[in-house]
């Protein structure tokens, strides 16, 4: 069973809204199982169920756990924009991981140009429930390359790969779109990196980018 954000008072525990219809319709929860509900900033609440509705679940809290999910390196994704059900797989995908924050590109060969910021803000809060984490990543754009500030571009042909590239602890990764970047995006980059020889599609490359740079900052 995924982890849950509650409110807490005292030893009493309480999950409302879409979680609780989450816990009592889908999950089918019931009086007297144990869930895990997560409090800031390094708690896991183990909560024995007293009450399951789809409106609220109520239960008391057994044991506090230390918790700490969260990566010390803050690594932020700038996604270029895509087709939604691939966005919103980076972005789930991600968050698990622990991206700290996503930026979105109107690149120029991306397919997608129009989005949907309250859904891309559940899809991210939905993962980090599952995961564990206390962080949910926001999700900002999009906004033009030129915008984004330092950063390292993934391209196929980098000569360095992500893996050797020294870099401080917080870094920004730029994924490109399903077309690649542009002869004029990966000309104006001052920084390029590649994940080996194959052609991944766009929300794997985001998620083995991150893994690999969190793996190189002893996070993973």
């Amino acid at each position: 069973m995924p982890y849950f954000f509650g409110h807490r008072s005292g030893d009493r525990v309480q999950i409302e809204g879409n979680d609780a219809r989450h816990l009592a319709l889908s999950l089918r929860a019931r009086k007297g199982e144990a869930v895990f509900v997560l409090e800031p900033p390094s708690w896991m609440l183990r909560v024995r169920l007293e009450s399951v509705t789809p409106e609220a679940v109520t239960g008391v809290v057994e044991e506090a756990i230390p918790h700490r999910p969260e990566p010390v390196a803050k690594i932020t994704m700038a996604l270029a924009m895509l087709p939604a059900s691939q966005l919103e797989m980076a972005l789930s995908r991600c968050t698990e991981l622990g991206a700290h924050q996503f930026i979105l590109l109107a690149a120029a060969r991306s397919v997608a140009r129009g989005g949907n910021p309250q859904r891309w803000a559940a899809t991210c809060r939905e993962a980090a429930m599952l995961a564990g984490r206390f962080h949910v990543p926001s999700v900002a754009g999009p906004i033009r390359l030129d915008q984004l500030g330092a950063h390292v571009k993934l391209h196929r042909g980098a000569t360095s790969r992500l893996l050797e590239l020294a870099a401080p602890s917080d870094l920004t990764l730029a994924i490109g779109p399903e077309g690649g970047w542009s002869d004029d995006e990966i000309g104006g980059s001052p920084q390029l990196a590649s994940l080996g020889s194959r052609n991944l599609r766009a929300e794997n490359a985001a998620a083995a980018a991150l893994t690999v740079a969190l793996a190189a900052r002893g996070e993973i």
